[in-house]
């Protein structure tokens, strides 16, 4: 496996990997699939700034992770939020982890200081290993979403670059 600054040719892959969550999961709170229009509009608003990376095995896709804005105001300016999605036949197999770690250490050399999370309250496996690798759980956020009928809480999680007191 290998890991990797996303390119327009991994558009398909990418939008195919977040329609499954979306479908299937609560690891986005998104209700309708992305086109592949959008999901290249999106690459387009991102990179260079705000990096995507794929994780690559035998020259497919097998997930993919971002940062993103965490708010339009200056002040926020070095503040990210990352999102991880891994292709479903490939999860639980330490993929997510090694992205993540690879997505933080994009995000700090791209000049941002803070990284932030949401994780579904109901995806533990996520939240253990977010926090495995230094994110701490900074809040709760009660029955913020709805989605297959039910409402759902979300754990804010935060990243502080190595080395700087939090």
């Amino acid at each position: 496996m290998i890991i990797r600054l996303a390119t327009l040719h991994d558009i398909p892959s990418i939008t195919d990997i977040y329609n499954e969550a979306v479908i299937h999961t609560c690891n986005t709170f998104d209700t309708i699939p992305k086109t592949i229009a959008e999901r290249t509009q999106w690459y387009n608003h991102h990179m260079p700034d705000y990096p995507i990376l794929v994780a690559e095995d035998g020259g497919e896709v097998i997930g993919f992770a971002s940062v993103s804005p965490w708010s339009d105001r200056p002040a926020y300016g070095r503040t990210v939020i990352a999102s991880e999605y891994i292709r479903l036949d490939y999860r639980g197999q330490g993929i997510g982890k090694k992205l993540l770690l690879a997505l933080l250490d994009a995000a700090y050399e791209a000049g941002y200081h803070t990284v932030m999370g949401n994780v579904y309250a109901g995806n533990t496996i996520s939240l253990h290993m977010v926090e495995s690798i230094g994110f701490r759980i900074v809040g709760l956020l009660k029955e913020v979403g709805y989605k297959f009928d039910e409402w759902l809480d979300v754990y804010l999680v935060q990243h502080i670059k190595p080395g700087v007191d939090p």
